[in-house]
């Protein structure tokens, strides 16, 4: 067992057994690349969407999953697996569009649930009535980009929408019984120790059911590669990263499930940092620092909800 509320423990509470994720790229887009709010995306987003390597290109939903499983069958003897809608923002489409990706992939053999990525401004109620509908019928996630708590910072990365669309969003999924996962990036330009963390307290304050923490890392064919690429980004070093990470967890609810604490680009596109290659060692090294301090996730959060 972890020192935090990891989403492996999760998922042996609730299955019993190893479940993996499976990656799917259903061919969605983003308002922030199609125009409807912006054509160039964020400035760490490449052009087959942030964190989507991995995936069979060119098969329906079912076929992508078929050929996730063998890998995860001959890789981990898993027998029990959720259908990850990563790409670009997996909400971005009429209902019924939806509902026919979600059911297809509900379908495979062995799947037992959705996890759901999107954007905060890609949730009209209609579209979350029908999440709520997943979120009774299998075990369900809704992942919501916010990557930092600062405007300020939202607006330079080019997300393309504000906090209080974020905190909105939250609060119609808390009326529906849709859990969130919120995902929040730790290193980005400008953010000082103390604006990172306020994200912790944001998550508590909304209540949110989970998080996953990236390291900010550089990808070819970015906007922020050629930041990074002028000189104008710095980037943590590892025991930076690995600091900032536990503090972050000791201010976070011991409720809130933990399903990532560090970012992992594919190794051919990867620009920088290159020690994030080494993902093992760096949640050693968090377990480590973590243990060092006699700290646990929440352990400084001064009034835990759950």
């Amino acid at each position: 067992m972890h020192r935090y509320n990891s989403f492996s423990d999760e998922l042996k509470r609730v299955f019993g057994c190893r479940v993996q994720r499976l990656s799917v790229d259903a061919g969605f887009t983003c308002p922030n690349r199609d125009g409807s709010v912006g054509v160039e995306g964020c400035i760490f987003c490449g052009g087959r969407g942030s964190g989507s390597f991995g995936i069979l290109r060119g098969g329906g939903v079912a076929e992508q999953l078929e050929h996730a499983k063998e890998v995860m069958v001959r890789k981990y003897k898993a027998h029990a697996f959720i259908a990850y809608f990563q790409s670009y923002s997996n909400t971005y489409a009429p209902v019924e569009r939806l509902a026919a990706l979600y059911d297809e992939a509900l379908a495979v053999p062995g799947v037992v649930g959705l996890i759901v990525g999107t954007r905060p401004d890609c949730l009209p109620d209609e579209t979350l009535d029908l999440l709520a509908v997943y979120a009774r019928r299998s075990y369900f996630w809704l992942e919501l980009g916010l990557q930092s708590p600062l405007d300020a910072t939202l607006s330079a990365i080019g997300r393309g929408h504000d906090l209080a669309s974020f905190t909105d969003a939250v609060r119609r999924c808390k009326e529906r019984g849709i859990r969130v996962c919120a995902h929040m990036i730790i290193g980005l330009p400008g953010e000082s120790r103390e604006a990172i963390l306020s994200g912790a307290d944001l998550l508590n304050e909304l209540q949110v059911e989970g998080v996953k923490l990236h390291l900010l890392h550089v990808m070819e064919g970015t906007r922020l590669a050629e930041l990074y690429r002028e000189g104008r980004v710095p980037l943590l070093e590892r025991d930076e990263y690995v600091g900032l990470v536990c503090d972050y967890l000791e201010r976070l609810d011991p409720g809130i499930v933990v399903q990532r604490l560090t970012g992992d680009g594919n190794r051919a596109e990867l620009v920088a940092p290159l020690w994030s290659l080494k993902k093992w060692e760096v949640l050693n090294c968090i377990d480590n620092e973590l243990e060092r301090r006699g700290s646990t996730q929440g352990s400084k959060c001064p009034s835990p909800q759950r």
